[in-house]
């Protein structure tokens, strides 16, 4: 974290920050403001289940245009969101994601280095499966004038974008348990991932899943078959029990859902 005073902005959330973004058209006009290199998770993709929060972190640099200073964070405002849409205005105001909240470290009197999140609330930031895709990077900018009046606004749109997943569970059985060595050991299991609509977790179908073994005595894993899911993201399949270990279905993900572990199941093997 860069050194310097801190200045604080308020947090973001749902219907305010809809409100906070969509200032009247009327008013826009270049600022002046840049906001440059931005870095949203990371640079790796948001992975967003069907009702936990995620608050994925944020940073960015801010330069103020002359006759403003980051001793007055009252004066300015500007920070990214991400949005679908043909334009960063239209797309904050129709189902953007916002920040959750940031703070500001002086670099020096017109520049400065914020850190903070975004905040995705999925029931009501995520109803689309079109949601499960890269997002465009927005930026909004504004300065203010003495009295507290908006002097100018604009929306611009960043390099790059984010890509939000769906999360992915898997589960694993191996049965039965114990089983004599030799014997045929019977591994199922299921696939699901996050549904933006029904708000739940539903099969994901014809996809490749790694069927993976680990020893009792070893920390190694080995890859012992892949199996493709059913039409409703069952998984079935049959090894041959050589060893006690535990037995994991392990899916690595698609460009719009992320990875999936299974905890391992142990049999007993005599």
């Amino acid at each position: 974290m860069t050194s310097g005073r801190p200045g604080t902005v308020a947090a973001l959330v749902g219907a305010l920050a809809l409100t906070v973004l969509t200032a009247p058209p009327a008013q826009a006009a270049a600022t002046g403001i840049t906001v440059s290199d931005i870095v949203i998770n990371g640079g790796r993709p948001v992975v967003v289940g069907t009702t936990q929060v995620k608050e994925p972190a944020l940073s960015f640099r801010i330069s103020l245009p002359a006759g403003y200073s980051t001793a007055d964070p009252f004066r300015y405002d500007a920070h990214p969101f991400l949005y679908h849409d043909t334009t960063p205005a239209k797309g904050a105001d129709n189902g953007g994601i916002y920040v959750g909240g940031y703070t500001c470290y002086e670099q020096s009197a017109r520049t400065a280095r914020c850190e903070g999140n975004l905040y995705i609330d999925p029931p009501y930031r995520l109803d689309s499966g079109n949601d499960a895709t890269t997002w465009k990077i927005g930026v909004v900018k504004r300065l203010w004038k003495a009295d507290g009046g908006l002097k100018a606004e604009e929306y611009n749109t960043a390099p790059g974008g984010v890509r939000v997943q769906r999360a992915a569970k898997v589960t694993v059985n191996a049965s039965p348990g114990p089983v004599t060595k030799g014997r045929a050991l019977t591994v199922t299991g299921g696939l699901t991932r996050a549904d933006r609509v029904k708000h739940k977790y539903t099969g994901y179908g014809s996809q490749s899943v790694e069927l993976r073994f680990r020893k009792a005595d070893s920390s190694a894993c080995t890859t012992v078959k892949k199996v493709k899911t059913s039409s409703t993201g069952a998984l079935k399949t049959t090894v041959t029990a050589s060893a006690d270990g535990y037995r994991r279905f392990v899916f690595g993900g698609t460009t719009t859902t992320g990875t999936a572990t299974a905890t391992g199941d142990f049999v007993d093997v005599r």
